[in-house]
């Protein structure tokens, strides 16, 4: 039976569909990433964006298009993480501002929402790049608008633009010879694609549902933990996930497991069963505990609470009844206003790294990095806690930067600055590079060209085979990444690391800076330093202990 109108139910249906369906998915689009680094994050960015829309538009009892159009745009804004998830948060915010008074949808309707959903997301973005994601949305717009006036019919409205969708997705290659050289369509744009196939599912009847996971045996999944609201609170965020196993786990899994998260925090709960392990930690490092998660399988019910945020909420709540009864000896104020000229906020991704950003004069850190970006929300939930007028942003991730920028155009009460550090060095160098003495826009133009000064390497390995940058890899191969691609491809972690550098230094260095990860044993990294010193004399060489997962080295030279 043809469907000429879409009421709001049916969107809220369709939507739910489009959201479950890249959840399913997410990990086929992970792997499609350019890069065989073990951080492919563009499925997962775009699920947790979608799913934190989904949230709210599964609360949703009696929905409007209104109310959808609240619930749409507003959670994928706040979710959105990375560049995949902010552009398609902004696809939806386009596509929200064309409903929000309508009662019903026809296709002319649906044309209209595609086209403001495309203009939305390219304005979003500062410099549009063809062969992505963009591409593919804009591909179906013109569809939508080229057949909308013969095909009233939203079924089979719906089936034209997703055929003609996915014949853009396969020539994203053409327009990207990164894509074509690793023999994948873009990430990003399949993952637009999965969410259209849901959406169209809903259409014929055929809901896309989230997958089941195994109930619960009783008592066995107890994460029960004392709460003394008069303790001191060493560990500050409540971090609970479950981990969908892909490999074998065995007993001696799960002892490092344990023992890992016991070194991150405390109030340990690791319980298995079959092929899910749920995980409970008090940890100040939460994107630590998902990253350990995430060498045995993928990820689901995420849940970060900040304690110390709550325990604050607590004592005030009580200051208020207390306050109720009568005088009370003293209040407790939830949180401190700006009082301070300049604020900082970074993301970081490891212990070392943290504590050299505290030295430097972060107020507030933020874990994220490669395989668990910040969302737009967790920018506003930080820039609400520095007491700051302004506050200047690293986000020390290409991948992060929009992001930052989606949480600046949120924020009308502090002034907010995003420095576009794409890795740590640069965060690093931007914030020596500030002085107080000058102007916020003087010292957004300083930082931002201290940055330029910086190349930085990245030494990982390889976790699937391929072609990228005219250099065949393996599964497995140690790779040197610099700013601009794959600069050397190894079996060994530190001929490659002298290998990278090698090509990153030149007859203007002056500094060569390594950071080393968690994977590294301090002597490993001292025989780098060794070797650097005595072939680059000229160069002053510093070693730093990073910290970071996944990253064997991350190099600075300057």
């Amino acid at each position: 039976m043809a469907i000429m109108e879409m009421d709001a139910a049916m969107l809220q249906k369709a939507f739910l569909s489009g959201a479950n369906s890249i959840e399913r998915k997410k990990e086929y689009i992970n792997q499609l990433n350019v890069f065989p680094v073990p951080d492919g994050d563009t499925g997962t960015n775009m699920t947790l964006t979608i799913m934190s829309a989904a949230k709210e538009v599964s609360a949703i009892e009696q929905p409007t298009m209104a109310t959808l159009s609240k619930a749409i745009s507003s959670g994928s804004l706040r979710g959105a993480r990375g560049n995949s998830g902010v552009i398609l948060s902004q696809l939806f915010r386009g596509f929200c501002k064309e409903i929000v008074n309508k009662e019903v949808l026809t296709t002319e309707d649906l044309t209209v929402c595609f086209e403001q959903a495309v203009a939305t997301a390219y304005k979003a973005v500062m410099k549009p790049k063809e062969g992505t994601i963009l591409t593919v949305a804009s591909g179906m717009a013109e569809k939508a608008k080229e057949i909308y006036r013969k095909v009233k019919d939203i079924e089979e409205f719906g089936r034209i633009i997703i055929e003609y969708g996915n014949e853009v997705l396969q020539y994203t290659p053409e327009l990207l010879p990164v894509l074509k050289e690793a023999g994948v369509v873009d990430s990003g744009g399949q993952g637009l694609m999965e969410v259209m196939q849901g959406v169209y599912q809903s259409l014929i009847g055929k809901e896309v549902e989230i997958p089941v996971i195994p109930a619960e045996p009783a008592g066995k999944f107890d994460f029960t933990v004392e709460d003394d609201p008069d303790a001191e609170i060493t560990f500050g965020y409540c971090t609970e996930f479950i981990i969908l196993l892909e490999q074998e786990y065995t007993e001696d899994n799960e002892a490092e497991l344990k023992e890992y998260l016991s070194s991150i925090g405390d109030s340990l709960v690791v319980v298995s069963d079959d092929d899910i392990v749920k995980v409970h930690v008090h940890t100040n490092h939460p994107g630590l505990a998902f990253e350990k998660g995430l060498t045995y399988g993928s990820l689901t019910r995420m849940k970060i609470d900040n304690m110390r945020e709550e325990h604050q909420e607590k004592l005030a709540k009580a200051a208020e009844l207390s306050n109720a009864a009568g005088p009370a000896e003293s209040a407790v104020p939830l949180r401190q206003t700006a009082c301070k000229d300049y604020g900082f906020i970074s993301v970081t991704i490891g212990e070392g790294i943290n504590e050299i950003f505290e030295g430097l004069g972060v107020d507030y850190l933020i874990e994220g990095g490669q395989t668990m970006n910040p969302s737009t929300e967790d920018m506003l939930n930080a820039i609400e806690q520095v007491p700051a007028k302004t506050i200047f942003i690293l986000p020390n991730n290409k991948n992060i930067i929009l992001a930052a920028q989606q949480a600046q155009s949120l924020v009308e009460d502090k002034e907010i600055i995003v420095i576009p550090s794409k890795t740590v060095p640069q965060g690093i160098t931007a914030i020596i590079a500030f002085d107080p003495s000058q102007t916020a826009e003087d010292n957004k133009t300083g930082m931002t060209k201290a940055m330029s000064y910086v190349k930085t390497g990245q030494v990982t390995y390889a976790v699937r085979d391929t072609s990228v940058d005219g250099k065949t890899i393996a599964a497995g191969d140690i790779m040197g990444l610099a700013d601009d691609g794959i600069k050397a491809v190894g079996q060994d972690v530190h001929m490659t690391t002298l290998e990278l550098i090698a090509d990153l230094v030149d007859e203007d260095s002056e500094l060569i800076c390594l950071y080393y990860g968690d994977d590294v044993q301090e002597d490993d990294a001292n025989a780098i330093l060794d070797t650097l010193e005595q072939t680059y004399p000229d160069c002053d060489v510093e070693l730093h202990y990073g910290g970071q997962p996944i990253y064997y080295y991350v190099i600075s030279v300057e």
